[in-house]
C-alpha cells in the first residue's frame, strides 16, 4: 500500500504543533483512528492543549476543553435544560461533551460524579440528561489529561474507569534542538493561537476509522492477542487483567497502527508496538512496573509466525 495522503497531512498538522514527539504522534493517530480514547499523564506545560487543539483543527472538527475541578458539576460537562419564557418550554443547552475532540483537563481533580457523566459519554457517545437522551458527534474524541505528581486533592480513576480509555500516554521534555526551534518560531508571535487549515475534508475521518476496522487480522495473530492478554490474569503481579473489552481496543490500536504503516493487515509487531500504552492503562500498576510486566508477558508468550 502506498502512504495515504490524509495521514500524511494528519501528520505533518500534528508534528508541526508539537516538535520532536513524532513517536507520540503515531500513537495519538493510531488511538483517534481505532476510536478510543486517550489519557495524558504527564506534567502541565509540555504541548497537551496544542497537540489536542491541534487534532482539532487538523481533522476539521470543532474543540472544546473542560478545567476539572472539585466543583465541576455533571451539568457543566454534558449540558442542562433551561425553562424558556418565551416558548414555555425547556431547551436543552449543549455542554461542551458535543464537541468533536474534548479536552478534558486534570480529569483526576474533579469528583467521581462528574467523571462518571464524562466517561459513560466515552463509552456510549451519548447523554442522558432529563430521561433524553442526545447522541454526540461520531468521531467524538476525549484527551484527558492528569498531573502524575501532585495528588492533594485529587479523585484517582479507579480502573474500571481506567478501562475506558484506549491508551495511556506521556509526552515528556523535548529534546534541546526542538526546544531551540520552539523559541525560535516564537520570536515575533503575538499570540500562542496558530492558524492553520484542516487537513482533512468533512468525511475523510470517517473514512479512514472505516479502513482501519476493515485493516486483516489473520487468526494466527487474534491467537497472539489471545495467549497474551489470558497471562495477563495469571500474572502475580496483575490484579485485574486484561478484559474482553481491552482486547478488542488492544486490536483495533493494531489495526491503526498496520494502517499508518501503510499496510492492510496487522502483523505481531503491531500488536507488540502498542502494547505498552494499551495495556499501561489497563493493568493498575507504575508506569515502570507495567512496562517490565509487559516486556515479560511479550517475551514469554510464542511469537505466531
Amino acid at each position: 500500500m502506498t502512504a495515504d495522503p490524509h495521514l500524511t497531512a494528519l501528520r505533518a498538522a500534528l508534528n508541526g504543533a508539537l516538535r520532536g514527539k513524532a513517536n507520540v504522534i503515531e500513537f495519538v493517530l493510531a488511538c483517534l483512528l481505532a476510536r478510543g480514547h486517550l489519557l495524558l499523564e504527564d506534567l502541565p506545560g509540555l504541548g497537551k492543549t496544542t497537540l489536542a487543539k491541534a487534532l482539532a483543527t487538523a481533522a476539521g472538527g470543532s474543540f472544546a476543553r473542560v478545567q476539572c475541578t472539585p466543583d465541576l458539576l455533571p451539568g457543566d460537562v454534558t449540558g442542562f435544560s433551561v425553562f424558556n419564557q418565551k416558548t414555555r418550554e425547556f431547551e436543552f443547552v449543549r455542554g461542551p461533551v458535543f464537541a468533536d475532540v474534548l479536552l478534558a483537563d486534570e480529569i483526576n481533580r474533579t469528583t467521581p460524579r462528574t467523571q462518571s457523566a464524562l466517561l459513560e459519554a466515552m463509552a456510549e457517545r451519548q447523554v442522558t440528561v432529563d430521561n433524553v437522551r442526545h447522541p454526540l458527534a461520531p468521531r467524538f474524541f476525549v484527551i484527558a489529561t492528569q498531573n502524575p505528581v501532585e495528588h492533594h486533592g485529587t479523585y484517582p480513576l479507579p480502573e474500571a474507569q481506567l478501562d475506558r480509555f484506549a491508551m495511556k500516554l506521556s509526552v515528556g521534555y523535548p529534546e534541546r534542538a526542538d526546544e531551540l526551534e520552539l523559541l525560535a518560531a516564537a520570536v515575533g508571535e503575538v499570540s500562542d493561537e496558530r492558524h492553520s487549515a484542516p487537513a482533512l475534508a468533512p468525511g475523510d475521518l470517517d473514512a479512514l476509522q472505516a479502513r482501519t476496522a476493515r485493516v486483516a487480522v489473520q487468526p494466527n495473530v487474534r491467537g497472539y492477542l489471545v495467549d497474551v492478554g489470558r497471562a495477563t490474569r495469571a500474572h502475580p503481579k496483575v490484579q485485574l487483567g486484561l478484559s474482553p473489552r481491552g482486547l478488542l481496543i488492544w486490536q483495533r490500536v493494531a489495526q491503526a497502527r498496520a494502517l499508518l504503516a501503510g499496510r492492510d493487515f496487522v502483523t505481531p509487531d503491531d500488536v507488540q508496538a502498542v502494547a505498552g500504552p494499551v495495556l499501561g492503562v489497563r493493568l493498575g500498576l507504575a508506569p515502570d512496573a507495567a512496562a517490565r510486566v509487559i516486556r515479560e508477558l511479550l517475551d514469554r508468550v510464542p511469537v505466531p509466525v
